[in-house]
């Protein structure tokens, strides 16, 4: 341009002028073109860098699909995630053995956290809040799960024990997903229900409701399906605590599939041992996977936090994790995430529903192997076998 300038007022030929005027400004434009090229491309790869997942190697079906969604997916067991592996990770993918604070999350890349499980208490919402990491959790994905292990377990209570369904009133503490469907459950098998959920008996005033010192004096089997709370107008941590021990009536088999400490473990075991609880079934329990190999032993059931590990279960959990992960990201979902069938050699033979049902699930196989091999409570819930609700 400064050129260009100096040869306007010089004495140079006009034609001159205009020859030099063209292949300055020819140059001038190949030079604007090649700038433009640069910073389009340095745009892209700002906008477009590599999407990156961090996911819990046990969560199932996931492989080969979310791979689908994101440029990176990166396995690791969920007890090993460490603030490293997410300092480039915008979506983390996780089970409950995840525990997603600060001391995990901070620093990092994490945007969106996503648990392939109904509870949620492993996640520091607040923080979450604080620092604009959204989460989500899968609610209802294993209730038809456990209303199998709650079905078995009552049917071997029948055959075991000599239980008469019919003449016998069970308690459900909290009906959300799993504790309806059991109540819905327990009554298709002719007994008596009384449900104690005091959040929905404050929406629901007209519901029929009962509050927890009525479970304990009048049921003979009662079964935990709260979440985990410690605050709040209901905390449930240590629900069944002292007092409501002291208040059981009818030595009542005692069963726990919901959350671990929901049921004092401690206080459990005085109670097995001093006959105020008649049978313990444990799926859920304190300190996992260090727990309390006493009352394991005194279990009429004890198995390794399974009784939601159904495939079905399972594929739902997936499924409903990458259709949270395609709306954050803005696509539909058109995934196809389904449970394998059963093998024929696994197929119920018996005509007989209630011998059906056992052939299908039976929680004497899970509690054997914990029994036999506590130390393994974390690779037999890791490992677990194909299960399936249905014969399809």
């Amino acid at each position: 341009v400064y050129f260009l300038f100096k040869c306007s007022y010089s004495k140079i030929h006009k034609q001159k002028v205009h020859i030099v005027a063209y292949v300055c400004i020819n140059h001038l434009l190949q030079i604007y073109i090649i700038f433009l090229n640069i910073t389009t491309h340095c745009t892209k790869f700002a906008n477009f860098a590599d999407m990156k997942a961090v996911v819990d190697d046990k969560i199932p079906f996931i492989k080969g699909e979310i791979e689908k969604l994101v440029d990176i997916a990166e396995y690791i067991p969920g007890s090993e995630i460490s603030r490293e592996d997410l300092l480039d990770a915008e979506i983390l993918v996780v089970r409950t053995r995840t525990k997603c604070g600060k001391s995990l999350l901070d620093g990092t890349s994490v945007k969106l956290i996503i648990s392939a499980t109904i509870g949620f208490d492993h996640i520091d919402t607040s923080y979450c809040k604080d620092n604009g990491i959204q989460w989500t959790n899968c609610p209802g994905c294993n209730a038809p799960s456990v209303r199998q292990y709650i079905h078995s377990v009552l049917l071997l209570l029948k055959r075991e024990r000599g239980f008469n369904l019919q003449e016998k009133t069970i308690g459900i503490v909290g009906a959300g997903h799993v504790g309806s469907l059991v109540a819905e459950d327990a009554r298709a098998l002719g007994m008596n229900v009384l449900v104690n959920d005091p959040i929905r008996q404050m929406n629901e005033p007209d519901g029929n409701f009962v509050n927890l010192n009525e479970i304990a004096e009048k049921c003979d089997i009662i079964s935990f399906h709260t979440p985990l709370t410690t605050d709040g107008p209901c905390p449930t941590f240590h629900l069944a605590d002292k007092h409501f021990f002291e208040s059981l009536r009818k030595h009542p088999v005692l069963m726990n599939s919901g959350r671990g400490p929901v049921v004092d473990n401690d206080l459990l075991l005085s109670a097995l041992k001093q006959g105020v609880v008649s049978e313990a079934v444990i799926d859920t329990w304190e300190h996992e996977p260090n727990i309390n190999l006493e009352l394991l032993d005194r279990t009429f059931i004890g198995t390794p936090h399974i009784a939601g590990y159904s495939a079905d279960g399972k594929a739902t959990a997936t499924r409903m994790s990458l259709q949270a992960l395609c709306r954050y990201l803005g696509k539909p979902f058109t995934l196809n995430i389904r449970a394998p069938k059963l093998p024929d050699t696994m197929l119920p033979t018996s005509s007989d529903p209630e011998e059906m049902a056992l052939q299908l699930y039976n929680p004497h196989t899970d509690s054997d192997a914990l029994k036999n091999n506590p130390e393994m409570f974390e690779y037999l819930r890791g490992n677990y076998p194909l299960r399936r609700e249905y014969a399809d």
